[in-house]
């Protein structure tokens, strides 16, 4: 996905963290590129390093089509989710496919709808890549 950086920072007790901005919102994350990277734009891939536990982290969204936001210290995400016959799932952000651990089942009848994500910052993470 291609995200534009508009800064990054890194401050005690935390990992470096990138405010970024998207078509469709922004939110700072982990940054696991390069820390003197200057802000521009990045084609990156996201990946969450937490458990995805319906009901407590994952719930049906409010709203339809992809969202990036700010929540307190989480971050929200909001995608289409389809579990993968392997018992995780992918979370569709826009196009970007985003493989996610589940601690349980997902319940009947999720595959294929508009959920919300709600990740701490510091556990989802950003890695720049080039062509």
């Amino acid at each position: 996905m291609l995200v534009e950086v508009e800064k990054i920072a890194e401050f005690p007790g935390s990992p470096l963290l990138a405010q970024v901005r998207t078509a469709f919102g922004h939110t700072a994350v982990r940054w696991c590129g390069d820390p003197t990277a200057e802000p521009g734009e990045y084609h990156v891939e996201w990946t969450l390093d937490e458990d995805v536990v319906w009901g407590r982290n994952a719930k049906p969204a409010a709203g339809s089509g992809p969202e990036v936001r700010q929540g307190g210290r989480c971050v929200v995400l909001r995608g289409l989710l389809n579990p993968t016959e392997d018992g995780s799932a992918l979370f569709d952000l826009d196009g970007t496919q985003i493989l996610l651990d589940l601690a349980d089942p997902l319940p009947e009848g999720v595959a294929g709808t508009w959920v919300e994500l709600y990740v701490e910052r510091e556990k989802i993470a950003l890695y720049p890549y080039q062509f």
